[in-house]
C-alpha cells in the first residue's frame, strides 16, 4: 500500500440502525487501534523464554478522533448513542486497504472550544463484538 491522504481514513457511524452509513463530520484527525492479550503459558520447560498461548486472549479495537463541531446530524446521532449507552454499527474506511466494520460503544465524547477559536469535539469508542474486515 502506498502514501494516502489522512483525510480519506474515515469513521462512519449507522444512523438508523438499518445499515445507512454517515461520516462523522467535522473530523480533523482519526485513529484505529488493534490490541491483543497475551496469554502467558511459560514454565520451568520454557528454557528461560516466554511462552504464550496461540489463540487465547481478548481482542479489542479502539478508535478516536477529533476535529470542529459541526452540529450535523452525525454529531446528534453520536450524542444520543453516548447518553443511551448503545453499541451501533460503526465503519472505519482505510483508504486502499478496506473496511473495519463492528458494534462500538462510545466511550468519551469531550467539547471544547476557546473564546478565540472554533469549537472543537473528540471522541473515543471501544468495540463491543467481533469486527469484520472487508478489502478494498
Amino acid at each position: 500500500m502506498g502514501a494516502q491522504s489522512g483525510k480519506d481514513l474515515l469513521i462512519k457511524l449507522d444512523m438508523t440502525g438499518d445499515g445507512t452509513f454517515g461520516t462523522l463530520a467535522g473530523l480533523r484527525a482519526t485513529r484505529l487501534t488493534f490490541n491483543a492479550d497475551t496469554v502467558d503459558v511459560t514454565s520451568l520447560e520454557s528454557g528461560g523464554w516466554r511462552e504464550l498461548l496461540a489463540g487465547a486472549g481478548v481482542r479489542t479495537a479502539a478508535i478516536s478522533g477529533s476535529g470542529v463541531f459541526k452540529d450535523d446530524a452525525t454529531d446528534e446521532r453520536a450524542r444520543a448513542i453516548f447518553f443511551a449507552g448503545d453499541t451501533p454499527e460503526f465503519q472505519v474506511i482505510i483508504p486502499a486497504f478496506g473496511v473495519v466494520q463492528g458494534a462500538f460503544q462510545i466511550t468519551s465524547v469531550e467539547y471544547a472550544g476557546n473564546y478565540d477559536g472554533e469549537a472543537t469535539y473528540s471522541l473515543s469508542l471501544a468495540s463491543a463484538g467481533a469486527l469484520t474486515f472487508t478489502a478494498l
